[in-house]
């Protein structure tokens, strides 16, 4: 089940990744929404396979799909993950509308983790000026069955296995440990 926090507008841009959970955020708001499809471009080589991918996947359906590209090399006193997400909410914050994001409940617990490993737990908000995150109480598992019972296709990152990446080791290795646990318990 797909939940969904506070009420949207009529109009909306979804950031599409092209993955299970913008893929199927942007299908689902894509029946009773007027939506635009955002895609951005790390310029990476996936990120040209992927923007393929979502370009024809919006021109099958219909829906208006614009891309933004990353122009600038990373700053040596970035992380690459942090630059891509600067220069992304650069992009998304040149809409007027409000841009919804593919942010799901896995993503709040694997960025707790994430900052409180470096010493400040954060939890993701709703909202980050015309960015919203309405789906942040929903599973990603409930995003991956919904492209699986209506068949709409994605794409996964291979960057999200590579253990170069702190969020893959989340992801990865301490997650399943901890639904484990969780499972252990009868939770």
């Amino acid at each position: 089940m797909l939940r969904i926090l506070g009420k949207l507008p009529r109009e909306l841009v979804v950031a599409v990744s092209g993955g299970p959970d913008s893929m199927a955020i942007l299908d689902f708001l894509s029946n009773n929404h007027d939506v635009t499809a955002a895609y951005f471009n790390h310029g990476t080589p996936f990120g040209e396979e992927c923007k393929h991918f979502v370009k024809e996947f919006c021109e099958e359906r219909d829906i208006p799909f614009v891309l933004g590209i990353n122009l600038f090399d990373c700053p040596p006193e970035k992380s690459m993950e942090e630059h891509w997400r600067d220069e992304r909410y650069k992009f998304f914050r040149s809409f007027g509308e409000r841009v919804v994001t593919g942010h799901n409940l896995d993503d709040v617990i694997e960025w707790f983790l994430f900052s409180s490993l470096h010493g400040q737990g954060k939890i993701i908000p709703y909202h980050n000026r015309n960015v919203i995150r309405p789906f942040i109480s929903t599973s990603k598992r409930s995003l991956e069955d919904w492209c699986e019972r209506k068949d709409v296709p994605f794409m996964i990152d291979p960057g999200n296995t590579d253990r170069k990446f702190m969020r893959s080791i989340i992801r990865n290795d301490i997650m399943p440990h901890a639904r484990e646990l969780r499972a252990a318990n009868g939770l």
